[in-house]
Formats: C-alpha cells, structure tokens, sequence
C-alpha cells in the first residue's frame, strides 16, 4: 500500500479546498503545518514543493506511473485528484467544461479578489502605521459584490454551479463561505445562501473545514505574522 497523500496545510480557504476534496475523493492523507504566520512558507524544503511560497501543495507517492509527484497550486490539485479519481469533474466534454470554466472563474474571480476584500477591510487598518483606503475597500467590496451577483444568478435554477457537485463548488465554497468579513449582505444573493448551507452540510465538507480549525487567528493582533504576510519580499 502507498503512503498517505502529504498535504502542506494551513486553515485557510485555500487549505480548505485541499482539504475538503481529499475528504470528499476519500484518499488517505497526512497533514503538514505550513504556519504562514510564522514563514514556514519560505522554509527551503517547502519552496522546493511549492516555488511560489504558497500552500496548499500536496505530495502524491502513487502519482503518474505509481511514482511520487509533487503538486502546488489549489486549483491544480483539484484538477489532478479528480482526474486520478475519475470523480467531480464532469461525465462527458460538456460538463467537464462546465467544471473548468467555474473553477477558472473562483481561481482568477472569487479568490483573489475576495483576497484583497479581506486584506483592505480587516487588515490593513490595522497595520503599523495603519492603511485605511477607503478606495481599496470599496473597490474589493464592489467587485466581490458583482461576483457573487454571477453566481447567484447561476444558481437560480440549480443546485451545484456546475451539472452535479464537483471540484469546482469545493473551490469556491471556502471563500464564499466568508461573506460576511467581505461585508458583504447574504440577503442579497438568496440563491447563493441556499448553496452554501447544501454544501456546508456535506460531512466531507465538515471535516475538511475542521482541519486544524483551532489554528486559525486573527491577524490583526499578531504584528510578526503581518511581516511575514503582508511584507513579503523573499
């Protein structure tokens, strides 16, 4: 029997998307703290997994012809666990497509700029000297806005944003599921708030999201985590 999938880890959005699909495909994993608070991110080690210096990243000992591979980029694992479990991307050419374009759109969509949504509203004002740009905020606050405007009209007619549960409401879900430190107003998007109550329930989705749930900080208050967050130039 090959080793558990190591899955380089820490409970954030990102995190949780790795960690929900492995839940859902049912592998086997074994989790490694990257404590991006405290630069573990830089750690030479780690760089050589994921040259980006951003978890999630994974390590598949029976990857492509049963040798081990290594894997960055959230969106990325999703793709090769669901392709290696022949699960949640789609049946045929349509629904895989379906698959991609949604996954594509919280990649380069949701996740970033809800990102910056976070950052600008919770975390720079209360860096040293304080950022408070009322222009920053606004302009991430709106863009989320219209963001989940697009998924909410997709969802008016269905359950799962693509033809059944997939890959890509695993991506999506973590940082959707953060409306409200988005300021967002979940009244506004009913459709999406059925959504993320369906897929919240899911008891893959609950264990992912428990991973090393008690870690979680509040960065605000933590001056060395902001260094190693917000002023990075490694």
């Amino acid at each position: 029997m090959k080793d558990p999938i190591d899955l380089y880890y820490w409970p954030t959005p990102n995190g949780w998307k790795v960690a929900i699909a492995l839940e859902e495909f049912g592998l086997p994993y074994k989790v490694h703290l990257i404590n991006i608070g405290a630069g573990d991110q830089f750690a030479p080690d780690f760089l050589k997994i994921a040259p980006n210096n951003r978890m999630p990243a994974i390590i598949d000992h029976d990857g492509p012809g049963s040798q081990p591979i290594s894997i960055f980029e959230s969106g990325a694992i999703l793709q090769y666990l669901s392709r290696k479990c022949a699960q949640f991307a789609g049946t045929n050419e349509r629904e895989r497509i379906a698959v991609e374009e949604w996954l594509m759109w919280q990649m380069g969509g949701v996740g970033p700029m809800a990102g910056q949504a976070h950052h600008f509203i919770k975390y720079a004002p209360a860096l040293d000297p304080p950022q408070d740009l009322p222009y920053a905020k606004d302009r991430y606050r709106n863009e989320v806005k219209r963001l989940y405007g697009v998924l909410d009209r997709r969802l008016a007619d269905r359950e799962y944003v693509a033809d059944s549960y997939s890959i890509a409401d695993m991506a999506i879900w973590p940082w959707a599921s953060l409306w409200e430190g988005q300021e967002q107003d979940i009244a506004d998007f009913p459709n999406m708030h059925a959504w993320l109550e369906r897929i919240g329930q899911r008891p893959a989705v609950i264990r992912g999201r428990a991973v090393a749930a008690e870690l979680r900080s509040d960065v605000r208050t933590d001056k060395d985590a902001q260094k190693h967050l917000f002023n990075q130039t490694k």
